[in-house]
C-alpha cells in the first residue's frame, strides 16, 4: 500500500467560490497524476466493473443521460460525457444536489492527471463548522483508492475493509493529514489560519470519532 504521507503530498487541492444562478457556490478541486495512459485511467473511473475495486459499488446506466447510484452514498445523473477526456454529473446526497466534473489530461511519459471539481451550495453553518475537509477527506480517500488500484489492478477493495481501515491508526493518520492539507488550501484562499485549523480539527474528529 502506498505510504499515506506520500499519497497526501502527491495530490493538488484548491478551494474557491463561483456565482451560480441560485447564489454563491463552493468549489473544491483535487487532482493527482497516475502512472497510466489516458485510456486506461478513463476505463478505471467510468467502468462499472472497475469502479467498485477502488471506490464503492455502483449501479445504473453509466452513459450520458444515464442515472447512477453509489451504494450507501451519492447518486445522480451523468449530464455530459466526452470520452476519454471528461464527464460531468450531478452529485445528489442527503436531499442536496451538487455537481462534479472529472477531467483527464495526458502529462507525458505515459502518465495522466485525474482532476475532479466539486461545486455545491454549502450551508454557511456547515462550512463554519467543518470547512472544505467535510468533502475533501472523502475525495482524498477516493484518490488514494484509485492509486492503489492502478498500482495493483488485481486487488479489489472490500467496503468492509475500507471502513475498518478508516478507523485504524493508519486510516486516522490519513484523515489527519488530509484535513490539515485542506485547512492549508483554505488559508491560501483567505480563511483565517486559526479558524481554518479549528474547522479541520472538528472534521477530523467527526470522521474518526476522536
Amino acid at each position: 500500500m502506498p505510504d499515506v504521507q506520500q499519497q497526501i503530498h502527491s495530490v493538488r487541492r484548491t478551494v474557491g467560490t463561483r456565482q451560480l444562478e441560485a447564489g454563491e457556490a463552493r468549489i473544491s478541486t483535487i487532482s493527482q497524476v497516475y502512472d497510466t495512459g489516458i485510456d486506461d485511467l478513463w476505463d478505471a473511473v467510468t467502468s462499472a466493473e472497475r469502479i467498485p475495486r477502488w471506490f464503492m459499488p455502483i449501479s445504473g446506466e453509466l452513459r450520458e443521460g444515464g442515472k447512477y447510484q453509489l451504494e450507501g452514498n451519492a447518486g445522480g445523473t451523468i449530464s455530459r460525457c466526452d470520452a476519454p477526456n471528461s464527464y460531468s454529473a450531478t452529485w445528489e446526497y442527503g436531499g442536496e444536489v451538487s455537481w462534479i466534473e472529472v477531467r483527464l489530461t495526458p502529462e507525458g511519459d505515459g502518465r495522466t492527471r485525474f482532476e475532479l471539481e466539486h461545486v455545491g451550495h454549502v450551508a454557511q453553518e456547515l462550512w463554519d463548522q467543518f470547512g472544505p475537509s467535510a468533502t475533501g477527506i472523502g475525495w482524498d480517500m477516493g484518490l488514494h483508492g484509485l492509486n492503489m488500484h492502478l498500482t495493483d489492478p488485481a486487488t479489489a477493495l472490500d467496503p468492509k475493509d475500507g471502513m475498518a481501515w478508516m478507523l485504524s491508526d493508519e486510516g486516522k493518520r490519513f484523515s489527519r493529514l488530509s484535513s490539515d492539507a485542506w485547512a492549508e488550501v483554505a488559508i491560501a484562499d483567505g480563511t483565517d489560519p486559526v479558524v481554518a485549523r479549528e474547522r479541520a480539527d472538528r472534521c477530523y474528529a467527526a470522521y474518526t470519532g476522536a
